[in-house]
């Protein structure tokens, strides 16, 4: 059986043949404003600041249009400034609009890579507007016998409908289109499209700060065009336009005629291109993936809609098909699986499966394997005869057999369930992608294969019962077999790109092992105490109710404390507080705000609000933590590798770091995670001051180096240096300063973070640092020596070759710049701090194994480690956290541990 090399989604066929050739015109400034003011751009930011909410919903608007149109022809207009042949007559056009925000500058340029890729053609003329330019070539279009849909926000395009001209207005974001043909646009003007500029003309356009007539509103204006035919016919006649709004008319005459003249859209702009050309091309899907994926925009659902009307995907299919890329896959039969394995086995082999872990039963439903001459086969596990298990069981166990995964950590924890171990993984694909380009935020196979086989892979899902082999399930066991060859394809691409960035032996030795060690831990999960934690999620819903009644009566009447839109009238109407920052919706009620009014005023509605919603935010981890507990009691947390582009482990489901650490609620949350039946204790253990400690190391500074060797309180012993004062001089809060500024360095803070972090003025804050600088001139070079180098090589490096691409820091963007400066100062510091870790886990467990101790590891949370230990194995277990921990790595400012025991999680802190 051979297939070509992916699997297309069919395009959707237009119904009926079309009779004209169909030209679309998308306004893009129009469009990319509205999706802008559409979608929050606080969910939809890169890793390095850039915005992409205009993008994301410019994207989707051309996929759905681009989809439910089926144009032939297809074209975007741009403005290119507001200097245009309007402003030139008119000096005050647009002059009222606000200053474009700074989160929208950079989205349009980038909105054009993105039609580049799609060999879209896109124009922008100096000197006129978008509009002038669609208007061409609507114009141009209608006259050669095309059908032209026109996609604007502007509605001084109804002028340019016709019989074969329609305009799709926004009505709703950029979710919800109208049509408008001449009958629509009669309908909701009373006018024909001919009569709506001289009708727009005496309204006037407060966007386009254009003046209209005292006293004339949409009503009169378009009574009057009726009434005389049109705007010419209206100025020959104007003696005859009665009433004050008559006089009005004529007082005002020569506004009104400069308004029609700029409403009137130029039909004659010379163009590069004609309409012939614009015929719409194949895309480069590869090229759109690479600007997807550099804009983190990671929806599967956008990226499938926007591949789904590519013109060119027949000639994509023909064009894989040419280069050969094929597989002879086979669907195996009890008693095939040994001897497929015994031609095929001594190789490399990509392994992909379906499994069914989300349904709670842990099985895995469909298994399929490739090998590098083209051999495939799929097979399902609940099939399998003896022999056949057994042979696969042995092929998976033999640390010699060389096997590829996508995910490897998800395949070995839901094999396990099967009783299958897995050696011999000579490569993750998902963790060397992530090594190669750590900011992406997906490293899904489908991607992954676009991007770098220019290849689309058919999804694969669950098998739901045992499959009967018809049609569907045929395709459900080619679209397996070509993800396993896609993984192994991936394998030998990823193979050449990690040693071009010198992080192979990252990928060996430190990420391979940490995603081995990771599935184990997933599996054992911690044991939870329900009962504690359904006293405390009771508790948190209690004090919720408490802050609703005080905040209640506080102003003297019920509101809902979670709708933004009450609450800012309680705040800065009722009670008119101090304004907070102007937002598009009112004035910023969140966290920071709320701490301001409550330091700015004595009223007590802040400080309530404030407690609400910490007390919401601790019950929602309550219940979450409540819904995990599993059948065995325990908590299975699953742990992420690739999420942090500096290296670090986060969680999810349930996410424990976002238990508090240090506050009351959040020990007595951690209290809910106890020792497991069959073991007599949790112990705790981690680095003191680790990211201190790496900042000390990397920058060299002897003053730092020597704080950390004198045996003193790291910070009292910076205090003293930076205030020149005798170490038993230095108070709470001196010191509490110098930790901030500590920290904040190896974090990237600014001086105007560290003010509001202190509550200091920003001066007092340079002024510290500055300060800090020069006892310490060595931090304070190593520091510009990181961004110097970054901004020269395009990315940072920990001590490990661990690389983040920092492309931002030659920005013209001021803000994506800046922010791109912090990421360099700290990825360097958190990312070896990561690292560190990570080897440490390794060696602890190693250690473990070898002194053949049953005490087993759990967590892995804000760089602490926890073990479940057995019993009589306590002094051992310690023995071997401090010395493989302390003993990691070897720094300039040698790495201290702390150990802690206990009956649960907080008893067991130290």
């Amino acid at each position: 059986m051979a297939k070509t090399a992916s699997k297309k989604t069919e395009q959707t066929e237009n119904q009926g043949a079309q009779a004209r050739p169909r030209l679309m015109l998308m306004d893009g400034h129009s469009l990319a404003y509205r999706a802008f003011f559409a979608l929050p751009a606080e969910n939809f930011t890169t890793q390095t600041g850039q915005p992409t909410n205009a993008i994301y919903g410019f994207a989707s608007m051309l996929a759905n249009t681009l989809r439910d149109e089926t144009p032939t022809h297809f074209a975007v207009a741009f403005d290119v400034s507001r200097k245009t042949w309007r402003s030139a007559e008119f000096s005050e056009y647009k002059a009222n609009r606000s200053t474009t925000p700074d989160e929208f500058k950079g989205q349009v340029e980038l909105i054009g890579e993105l039609l580049d890729a799609m060999h879209a053609e896109r124009f922008a003329v100096d000197g006129f507007e978008a509009d002038d330019v669609i208007a061409t070539l609507a114009t141009q279009a209608e006259a050669a016998g095309y059908e032209v849909l026109i996609v604007t926000g502007d509605r001084d395009s109804f002028q340019l409908v016709s019989e074969h001209v329609t305009v799709l207005y926004p009505t709703k974001g950029v979710s919800e289109l109208t049509r408008y043909t001449p009958a629509q646009v009669e309908e909701r003007y009373g006018l024909t499209p001919q009569q709506y500029p001289d009708f727009a003309a005496l309204r006037g356009d407060p966007s386009d700060n254009l003046p209209g007539i005292p006293g004339v509103g949409e009503k009169t204006a378009a009574k009057w065009i009726k009434q005389f035919g049109s705007f010419a016919e209206l100025v020959e006649r104007a003696e005859e336009v009665k009433g004050k709004a008559g006089q009005n008319f004529r007082d005002h005459l020569e506004s009104v005629k400069l308004n029609r003249r700029l409403t009137e859209m130029v039909r004659d702009v010379e163009l590069p291109k004609t309409v012939a050309d614009l015929e719409r091309l194949p895309y480069d899907r590869k090229a759109v993936a690479l600007v997807l994926d550099t804009l983190e925009i990671r929806n599967p659902s956008l990226r499938e809609r926007l591949l789904a009307v590519d013109p060119g995907a027949e000639e994509s299919e023909q064009e894989e098909l040419a280069e050969g890329v094929e597989i002879d896959g086979t669907v195996l039969a009890a008693g095939e699986l040994a001897p497929w394995l015994a031609e095929h086995g001594k190789a490399v082999l990509g392994l992909a499966s379906v499994d069914s872990w989300a349904l709670g039963s842990g099985n895995v439903a469909e298994v399929a394997l490739a090998a590098a001459g083209g051999a495939a086969a799929w097979f399902d596990p609940a099939e399998l005869d003896a022999a056949d298990e057994s042979a696969f069981a042995d092929w998976l166990a033999d640390p010699a057999k060389p096997k590829v995964l996508h995910n490897a950590k998800g395949a070995l924890r839901v094999f396990a369930e099967h009783g299958w171990g897995i050696e011999g993984i000579t490569t993750d694909t998902a963790l060397a992608a992530y090594l190669v380009k750590p900011g992406r935020r997906s490293f899904a196979l489908d991607a992954l294969s676009m991007e770098y086989l220019h290849r689309e892979l058919a999804p694969a899902s669950a098998a739901d019962g045992q499959l009967a082999f018809g049609a569907e399930d045929q395709a459900q066991a080619d679209a397996l077999m070509w993800q396993a060859r896609a993984v192994l394809d991936l394998s030998v691409v990823f193979g050449e790109k990690l040693q071009e960035v010198g992080a192979a032996d990252l990928l060996r030795d430190i990420e391979l092992p940490t995603s081995l060690l990771l599935a184990r831990m997933e599996r054992h999960g911690i044991a939870a105490d329900r009962t504690h934690l359904e006293a405390m999620e009771e508790m948190f819903a209690g004090a919720v109710q408490q802050a609703v009644k005080e905040a209640h009566a506080s102003v003297g009447h019920e509101f809902n404390l979670g709708s933004p839109k009450q609450l800012q009238e309680v705040l800065f109407g009722e009670l008119a507080l101090p304004k907070t920052k102007k937002t598009k919706t009112g004035y910023t009620t969140d966290a920071d705000a709320l701490a301001w009014l409550a330091a700015q005023t004595e009223h007590e509605l802040p400080v309530l609000m404030l407690r609400h919603r910490e007390q919401a935010k601790l019950r929602v981890t309550v219940e979450g933590l409540i819904k995990s507990i599993a059948p065995d009691t325990r908590i299975h947390t699953t742990f992420n590798q690739t999420v942090a582009a500096t290296g670090r482990l986060s969680s999810t489901e349930p996410n424990l770091q976002n238990i508090p650490v240090r506050t009351d609620e959040g020990r007595a949350i951690r209290r809910g995670f106890v020792v497991g039946e069959g073991y007599e204790a949790l112990m705790t253990a981690d680095y003191s001051q680790i990211e201190l400690r790496v900042m000390a190391h990397l920058s060299e500074d002897e003053g730092l180096l020597e704080a950390f060797t004198s045996g003193e309180d790291l910070h009292t012993t910076v205090a003293s240096q930076v205030f020149s004062v005798a170490g038993s001089a230095v108070d709470a809060e001196m010191r509490r300063k110098i930790k901030a500024m500590s920290y904040g360095l190896a974090y990237g803070l600014s001086a105007f973070g560290l003010s509001q972090q202190l509550n200091i003025e920003a001066a007092e804050a340079r002024a510290l640092m500055e300060t800090y600088f020069e006892r310490f001139g060595g931090v304070r070079d190593y520091l510009r020596r990181v961004v110097d180098e970054a901004r020269a090589t395009g990315y940072t490096e920990t001590l490990f070759g661990r690389r983040r691409y920092l492309p931002d820091l030659n920005s013209d963007n001021r803000q994506r710049r800046e922010a791109a400066e912090r990421m360099a100062l700290n990825a360097p510091i958190q990312g070896t701090a990561a690292d560190i870790v990570k080897i440490a886990m390794h060696n602890v467990d190693r250690a473990l194994t070898e002194a053949q101790l049953s005490s087993r590891m759990l967590l892995q949370v804000h760089d602490e480690i926890v073990l479940e230990i057995a019993p009589g194995e306590r002094a051992k277990a310690e023995e071997i956290m401090r010395r493989e921990m302390a003993g990691a790595v070897r720094l300039r400012a040698p790495l201290d541990v702390s150990v802690g025991v206990g009956p649960d999680w907080e008893s067991a802190a130290h």
